[in-house]
């Protein structure tokens, strides 16, 4: 019984460290994002800038996309944690669409801006097409990590590595969602309202 109680303590103790370690991933990700915007801020006082831009109608599907994949990886995790291996598989499958519809409507979205006449490189660019290029590509290279650790979610609960009393997988991989989702509400809300 004290072997038992050990080998727990250790994956409990693991599992502390790791979500430790994503927490101060994010967090340095989150201040870059934070920096980006603020420099954005200041360059809308250029004499150059547009503040006519709006942001494209694809972004709003995208967002509430992200939103429902956060909820689903939620699922997935409430799911695992009661031995629910059929939902769990659902809910997982389910973000994991969800998420690439999610990147769907960001090209979508891009080339909106191009037909909008904002191009974001060449001559036809601008600071602010710019800004709007480097932020969305930004959060999109973050969530191609989120989609890369989501696959091997999915193959590890296969292999079936996750149950009741293992799940820690699920729940760093349901943490990074979470944040993906805050992080492009906060962009989305940010660049629609700030002109």
């Amino acid at each position: 019984m004290e072997m038992t109680m050990s080998v727990q303590e250790h994956n409990q103790r693991k599992a502390r460290s790791y979500k430790l370690i994503l927490l101060f991933a994010m967090l340095s990700m989150f201040m870059m994002f934070a920096g980006l915007t603020s420099a954005y801020l200041v360059s809308s006082s250029r004499k150059d800038w547009i503040h006519t831009m709006i942001v494209p109608p694809a972004f709003t599907i995208s967002t509430v996309l992200i939103i429902l994949c956060s909820v689903a990886i939620h699922l997935a995790k409430k799911a695992i944690q009661k031995d629910n291996r059929k939902d769990t598989t659902m809910y997982l499958l389910t973000t994991l669409v969800l998420g690439i519809a999610f990147v769907f409507f960001q090209f979508k979205g891009f080339s909106q801006v191009v037909q909008m006449g904002y191009y974001f490189t060449g001559n036809g660019s601008s600071v602010t097409s710019s800004f709007l290029y480097v932020l969305t590509i930004l959060h999109l290279a973050h969530l191609f990590a989120g989609m890369i650790s989501l696959l091997i979610i999915i193959y590890n609960h296969f292999k079936q590595k996750y149950n009741s009393t293992q799940s820690t997988g699920i729940e760093l991989g349901a943490m990074f969602w979470h944040f993906l989702d805050f992080l492009w509400v906060y962009l989305f809300l940010f660049l629609y309202f700030v002109k």
